[in-house]
């Protein structure tokens, strides 16, 4: 794969996702209350409330999907409607179209990071915004802008200001985000105990990478095809998923997830092999079977009631479309498995 390849796979995906989109929901674009069963997301996240459950995922101001048995799924109220001026500042060419969101729960809100980003190019910002509930009936729905977490800048960052994942230290109840696509891999940084800025003084980690690179042109991705980081806590072990290989292809993409595990949120991560992740390792958790899907990635872990669900976008074998795929976890002598 040449980096101009790389480049041009982005770019198609602008007008590729976009249209499959308005395909699988019946030739429109859906608005809040329409229902299916067959949900195109891409880049799920799911929040799991007293009530329901919320998938928050890569659209127009963010798409978002309640449902009470993960089966049927209603559209909710986007999280924007219009493009925060914090972005416009620093993006002026931005949309409305935000990326790979990720929510979490914490001191009494809720909380969600988001990217928004040039295709192709790593000219990225992750925002944040608040609610106090994800019900958007409800008299005090309402999302509050943050503003930027981090912003990465060509030929001064050799990382990607995308994918955000948030997880707070089981040990010590330190708030840390992990991100990042391809140049030079997945990072950890460390965040303010309100989650609103990187602490100070600052912490940066490698958690993984497929290969060292030097700095490449600012429209040039490289081709160390690994992103969409998410890290869970289980049974002592925190877990780095990561997807590697390439997406937005539609039958073309070749996502596929791994995994390794560190007894500290910093790492290093050792998979299977004990090999370190931020030396190009990973084991491999699932791919496409060629029959149903093509690829599988971008996932994320949630808990549901005493099970663990994996949750990501599958690419369907018959038409490329990138569909819903939920899975429990199966914990086998102290790693996931997930079946097809």
């Amino acid at each position: 794969m040449t980096n101009i390849k790389v480049l041009l796979a982005l770019v198609i995906y602008t007008t590729t996702a976009f249209y499959n989109c308005i395909s699988a929901q019946g030739h429109h674009m859906p608005k809040p209350g329409d229902t299916t069963n067959t949900p195109f997301v891409h880049d799920p996240v799911m929040a799991v409330t007293d009530n329901a459950c919320y998938l928050f995922c890569t659209g127009r101001g963010i798409t978002v999907l309640k449902s009470n048995d993960l089966q049927s799924w209603e559209f909710q109220k986007p999280c924007f409607d219009s493009i925060p001026n914090w972005i416009k500042q620093r993006l002026p060419q931005a949309t409305l179209h935000f990326w790979a969101p990720d929510i979490i729960y914490h001191n009494g809100k809720w909380h969600l990071f988001y990217a928004c980003s040039a295709f192709g190019k790593n000219t990225s910002v992750i925002g944040h915004a608040t609610n106090t509930t994800l019900d958007y009936k409800a008299a005090e729905y309402k999302w509050t802008d943050e503003g930027c977490i981090l912003q990465s800048i060509p030929h001064r960052d050799n990382w990607n200001a995308i994918d955000p994942n948030i997880i707070i230290d089981k040990k010590n109840g330190t708030a840390w985000m992990t991100f990042g696509s391809f140049w030079g891999g997945i990072k950890l940084v460390k965040l303010t105990s309100d989650l609103s800025a990187i602490a100070e003084p600052q912490e940066w980690y490698t958690l993984n990478s497929r290969k060292q690179q030097e700095f490449v042109d600012d429209a040039l991705a490289g081709d160390g095809a690994v992103e969409a980081p998410f890290i869970y806590y289980h049974d002592g072990y925190y877990y780095l998923f990561s997807s590697f290989d390439y997406c937005c292809r539609g039958k073309e993409s070749t996502y596929k997830v791994v995994v390794g595990r560190s007894r500290d949120i910093i790492g290093p991560y050792i998979d299977k092999n004990d090999v370190r992740m931020d030396l190009g390792g990973g084991s491999l958790l699932i791919e496409g079977d060629k029959i149903r899907f093509e690829a599988i990635g971008h996932c994320a872990i949630v808990e549901y009631g005493d099970k663990d669900l994996f949750v990501a976008h599958g690419y369907e074998t018959k038409d490329g479309t990138s569909r819903l795929f939920i899975r429990t976890i199966e914990w086998i002598d102290g790693w996931p498995n997930v079946a097809l």
